[in-house]
């Protein structure tokens, strides 16, 4: 039963990287994950319920490249985090897309938590620490709807670099 239960969870995640958040729904998550149409509902009685495991997976993902950049300064960190927005948008607007998800992304938030006490060591208060979070998670929003670019505007890795370089310690 597990098995399934990944595979569909394994299969949104496929759907979210290739197509975007739009395209996620129980039907077409069965349909990549080859099994009936049905089958989802016995793992996931609700879509907010199948979006809130997708999501966790990719908070896994990024937490897998973003704790240990975190280990080498904020700048790092705040790099792997565009990198993650820019090489999977779909996954980068499902994690913080809460009102999709079940209990408002209450379990998600709690996965988050650890993130952000790490950029509070890493800048050394919290108010410094919520807005160079907010500056660079703004950027990466940005980017991913081209604002930038129709403004003459260039933002990369260098850009989030000095942009999170200047919050640390």
């Amino acid at each position: 039963m597990e098995a399934t239960r990944d595979r569909l969870v394994a299969a949104g995640v496929e759907i979210v990287d290739e197509s975007g958040l739009s395209a996620v729904g129980i039907r077409a998550v069965a349909a990549r994950a080859g099994v009936s149409h049905g089958a989802p509902r016995r793992y996931f009685p609700t879509l907010e319920s199948l979006l809130s495991a997708i999501a966790a997976s990719g908070v896994a993902d990024l937490d897998r490249v973003l704790s240990p950049a975190i280990e080498h300064g904020i700048a790092d960190a705040a790099v792997e985090y565009w990198r993650f927005a820019q090489r999977r948008p779909g996954m980068f607007e499902l994690i913080f897309r809460h009102d999709l998800l079940d209990g408002a992304g209450e379990d998600l938030r709690s996965k988050t938590g650890p993130w952000f006490r790490a950029i509070v060591s890493a800048v050394g208060e919290p108010d410094r620490a919520l807005t160079c979070w907010a500056a660079v998670h703004g950027l990466c929003v940005l980017a991913a709807t081209r604002v930038p670019d129709a403004v003459g505007v260039t933002v990369d890795e260098d850009v989030i670099r000095r942009v999170a370089a200047g919050f640390g310690r």
